[in-house]
């Protein structure tokens, strides 16, 4: 008996290697899609803003980090005793306005370098709600920083104003880096400060917008993350306490599908290894000093510099130092 629909997914011809740049922006569950490779020992730049949900603020950063922006004093604005970025989630907010501004720009040189050179550029939509600010100018902004509601007009982005920005944003990258391939994927945590009726509108109007892209361009894919929670898993056992955030069981089934889609095979029989040793070093031992744990380590240590010999572009000199620090 089926249980459960099949989503077909269409896979690139040239899949993500362990030799390729990812950088993954947008929404909080780019996070789980990139904290996952990152754990797997992938070179993963994630979210040089912060979280970011609507099209026009992913759009708007990525050409920043294509121009190396330079924010200055009067980019920011002073709310709460916290130095703040419309432009940036709230983990660059801070006291001290210098501090701010230099994380600001490194984090935006870095994504300038990293992008120069990437593969794959990972873009995650969570709404198309887009907040802009009630002056002359109405400015949009990425993050209201828990500012007065009245400090901002609330703006549901029609298909046409999402496939602009995206448009603007895809010329600019393939300028830049004519051999980056783009993910695309909508996030499956329901915006429900918008009510049920509104999210699906939401979700709908970028399903539209990145569906055009897709067979617009060339090099530009669609991930199903969306649909695999939303019409595959259908239940809301797979979902956190809050009805909103997917739970690990839920991640985790998407992830096993993006790496099977978008992950080429002898990536995939590589990350068996790693993942050994990465699991190998979260052990946690009852008593350290047993013989069997000293062979324990001598043992994924080995492992550890085989991988480093056979592989030297991995990420895996502080596995190495864990295991060895005893030797």
């Amino acid at each position: 008996m089926k249980l459960m629909l099949d989503i077909p997914i269409a896979a690139p011809d040239i899949r993500i290697n362990y030799k390729d740049k990812i950088l993954v922006t947008g929404s909080c569950f780019t996070e789980h899609i990139g904290d996952n490779l990152a754990e797997l020992k992938f070179n993963v730049l994630q979210n040089p803003n912060g979280i970011l949900f609507d099209p026009s603020s992913v759009a708007a950063s990525v050409i920043s980090y294509i121009g190396k922006k330079e924010y200055k004093v009067e980019d920011l604005f002073i709310l709460n005793e916290l130095w703040q970025s419309w432009d940036h989630h709230s983990r660059y907010s801070g006291t001290d306005q210098r501090q701010v501004l230099l994380q600001i720009n490194e984090s935006i040189q870095r994504a300038h370098e990293f992008l120069k050179t990437a593969g794959w550029l990972v873009i995650t939509l969570g709404s198309a709600y887009s907040y802009r600010l009630t002056d002359e100018q109405m400015r949009p902004v990425a993050n209201c920083h828990r500012a007065p509601g009245n400090w901002f007009n609330k703006h549901l982005l029609s298909v046409e104003e999402v496939i602009v920005s995206m448009d603007l944003m895809l010329y600019r990258l393939f300028q830049f880096n004519s051999h980056l391939k783009v993910i695309f994927t909508i996030s499956p945590v329901r915006h429900i400060r918008d009510g049920v009726i509104n999210n699906n509108r939401s979700k709908a109007r970028l399903i539209e917008a990145v569906h055009h892209l897709v067979n617009k361009f060339p090099g530009l894919y669609y991930f199903p993350a969306y649909e695999l929670v939303i019409d595959v898993l259908r239940d809301y056992r797979f979902y956190d306490l809050d009805l909103v955030h997917p739970n690990y069981q839920a991640t985790n089934f998407v992830l096993e599908h993006f790496i099977e889609s978008f992950v080429d095979e002898a990536s995939r029989e590589l990350m068996k290894e790693i993942r050994q040793v990465v699991n190998a070093r979260k052990h946690k031992p009852f008593h350290s000093t047993t013989e069997a744990h000293k062979k324990f380590m001598m043992m994924n240590a080995e492992k550890t510099r085989g991988l480093l010999r056979d592989y030297p572009f991995l990420e895996l000199n502080e596995e190495l130092v864990y295991f060895t620090d005893k030797e």
